[in-house]
């Protein structure tokens, strides 16, 4: 429930302030992706929006690329201050909700939370703290951006070239120090806690953790997206499927001894007996 709330304010704040006249007064379009981890393996949960440099302009059918003239100082795509106060009352009032429906599982060190009077004195004081947004610029551009996600988006919370050793009971794995120019760093773990951290990060089955909104909307893109690219003058690419990669001349198994293609002429059941002149290295 929660990384869903996360992907819904977050996804609501954008929309709400590009639509207002005095930002942006436009309809954009983005995907949001949902992390959950540092390079620690802790439990991290945040959402990367990833907005194209376009706009359909509010009452009309037109459409244009955002110049900097149209960015908020200093040269934010929309204005932080704001962003971050809608996004904070789009999150704390859908989880107050939640917990009035008993949708909140407090349980462990949470405990407590459960009594209403306590879980309320919690949440007030979280209107009164600056939330923070991040907004940047792509520092490679757009191509570098896909690229990078392309590869960061269906992986786990580590990878194998991070992974040093597992010696006598403790996982050693690489990580990358922020605090100090990015410079990578060993850490040791025992190994019951790497796997605790590395649990952490197992999403709920049938969760979607790529999600499109605005004019990439699923329900939408199909309608918005030919607009959009008539309005630019261009034509999408048409991405054939890989088996068309495939020439249909090319056998899909070879003999490995001399090199001709194989037929499969019968699948035998498990119960088969197979002649004593099939044999399996």
């Amino acid at each position: 429930m929660i990384y869903g709330l996360l992907h819904r304010a977050s996804a609501e704040a954008l929309l709400q302030v590009a639509r207002n006249p005095r930002h942006l007064g436009a309809e954009i379009g983005f995907f949001s992706v949902l992390h959950t981890w540092n390079q620690k393996l802790q439990l991290h949960p945040h959402v990367h929006c990833v907005v194209p440099a376009g706009r359909t302009l509010a009452r009309s059918r037109s459409l244009d690329s955002i110049s900097p003239s149209l960015l908020s100082p200093p040269r934010f795509f929309l204005p932080i201050q704001v962003l971050r106060r809608v996004f904070r009352g789009k999150f704390v009032a859908p989880l107050k909700s939640a917990f009035q429906h008993d949708q909140l599982h407090l349980s462990g060190d949470l405990a407590l939370l459960a009594q209403p009077k306590i879980f309320a004195a919690w949440l007030r004081p979280l209107f009164r703290k600056d939330w923070i947004v991040y907004s940047k610029p792509p520092f490679g551009g757009p191509d570098y951006v896909l690229q990078y996600l392309g590869r960061y988006t269906h992986r786990v919370a580590i990878s194998n070239h991070r992974l040093v050793s597992l010696d006598d009971g403790q996982a050693t794995f690489r990580w990358r120090d922020s605090d100090h120019h990015n410079q990578q760093t060993l850490m040791t773990l025992s190994r019951n806690e790497f796997l605790r951290r590395f649990l952490l990060h197992l999403l709920p089955k049938g969760f979607v953790r790529i999600r499109n909104f605005g004019f990439l909307a699923n329900r939408r893109r199909s309608t918005l997206l030919p607009l959009c690219f008539a309005l630019l003058g261009t034509v999408p690419s048409q991405i054939e499927p890989k088996t068309s990669l495939v020439r249909e001349s090319d056998p899909l198994w070879r003999c490995p001894k001399c090199g001709e293609p194989m037929a499969v002429i019968e699948r035998p059941l498990p119960s088969t007996p197979l002649p004593r002149s099939i044999q399996f290295p």
